[in-house]
């Protein structure tokens, strides 16, 4: 038996959707992006959403409408994939980086509070595996360091306060006590890449909470303005009789999501309620396997929040890198792709080269050096997903 990791789960529904898109005559940003922008942002419960070719753009994004730039820092987790933190280096800020807590992906919240000073303008949380972070402790922090901020645009000073930027590339569909995530912090990018629960192929989309003061189809014009050359008028605006006219309001850039991109995200957005309910059977199946085994995983749904279900991280308690590539070895013997998620950010050539040291990181790399992932999608059987849980239970059971 081979199962791959984390497939696409693409069905004639879709494919038709985007064979549609393609006879419309219409394939770049138009109508079925509009839609799915405000399906989103009725989904999420929030004022306006943007479709955007990557969650990595939504949060550069953001970034940019905020007027973050250089002589800011913004603080994100060691524990986490590049684009949280490259995008910050894009912006010309500082990156700063914040240890987890032991045993666990979450940011040591007492860690980033002590990390925000004068120039610190945002935060970015990673809601990883689809699990929300802890707002309240986010925010608690936020407010402890009030008096040191220092607005630097009008978007800023309207929030009165550091932004606390989400990303939630795993967490679409997620929620913490009961509100979606996309309405929790002041913005939340999502990833809809292939490897993710909800997928447009490439791309994501932001979100934003209503920011008094500010005008919320006036942040939306902000991201129309980024994302397409800094032009006033879209393609499909300028098809208008006679309304070829537009301006260039600054050099920006070029991140719009396709029609065709959101032709697969109209498809996906109505089977995904079941596709998150797949997702939830799978992992109570692996939570039920591997319950008296000697091994660490997340919990997905509790009082506090709901995950998408997006990554079934497994902790090997008590073993080293060595023991976990061998797991990851015998798995692939069996057919079985696993995964590690993530290498933390201090461990590789580029942050190294900013100077971040992973010895400086205990409780990340504590965490990633016995972490394996392993299958979870909606395109695995109930007969596949026994065959990887029973695997990984011989995989553990041999090296003892």
């Amino acid at each position: 038996m081979q199962i791959s990791f984390s497939p696409p789960d693409i069905t004639a529904a879709e494919i038709a959707e985007v064979a549609e898109a393609l006879r419309s005559g219409w394939i770049t940003t138009g109508p079925r992006t509009k839609k799915l922008e405000k399906l989103i942002a009725q989904y999420c419960r929030t004022p306006g959403a943007v479709c955007l070719n990557s969650a990595t753009a939504a949060l550069e994004m953001t970034l940019y409408v905020l007027g973050i730039g250089a002589g800011d820092e913004v603080i994100t987790s060691a524990y986490t994939y590049t684009a949280s933190a490259s995008v910050i280096a894009h912006s010309g800020a500082k990156i700063v980086l914040v240890d987890t807590l032991p045993d666990t992906m979450e940011m040591d919240y007492e860690a980033l509070q002590a990390a925000i000073n004068e120039k610190t303008k945002a935060i970015i949380p990673v809601d990883l595996a689809g699990i929300p972070c802890n707002y309240d402790k986010i925010f608690a922090a936020v407010q402890a360091k009030q008096s040191l901020f220092q607005a630097g645009n009008e978007v800023q000073k309207a929030l009165g306060r550091i932004a606390v930027i989400s990303d939630a590339a795993h967490a679409f569909g997620a929620s913490y006590k009961n509100e979606p995530v996309g309405s929790i912090a002041d913005f939340t990018s999502f990833s809809f890449h292939a490897v993710k629960n909800f997928t447009t192929a490439e791309g994501g989309a932001v979100t934003w909470r209503d920011i008094p003061g500010i005008d919320n189809e006036y942040i939306y014009k902000q991201y129309q303005l980024l994302s397409l050359h800094g032009q006033d008028k879209d393609a499909l605006a300028k098809t208008k009789l006679g309304a070829w006219e537009y301006d260039i309001k600054g050099t920006y850039y070029k991140c719009n999501m396709t029609d065709i991109m959101a032709a697969i995200g109209l498809i996906q957005f109505e089977r995904y309620p079941d596709m998150l309910k797949r997702r939830q059977a799978i992992i109570e199946k692996y939570d039920a396997a591997l319950k008296d085994c000697s091994v660490q995983v997340l919990k997905h749904y509790t009082d506090a929040w709901t995950s998408s279900g997006h990554l079934y991280i497994v902790r090997l308690t008590g073993k080293d890198e060595q023991y976990r590539n061998e797991v990851i070895e015998k798995m692939a013997a069996k057919g079985i792709a696993t995964n590690v998620h993530y290498k933390p950010l201090p461990m590789h050539t580029a942050y190294k080269n900013l100077g971040f040291d992973i010895q400086d990181y205990p409780n990340a790399y504590d965490f990633y050096r016995n972490e394996i992932t392993l299958p979870l999608h909606t395109k695995l059987t109930d007969e596949e997903a026994e065959y990887v849980v029973t695997c990984m239970i011989d995989c553990l059971n041999s090296g003892e």
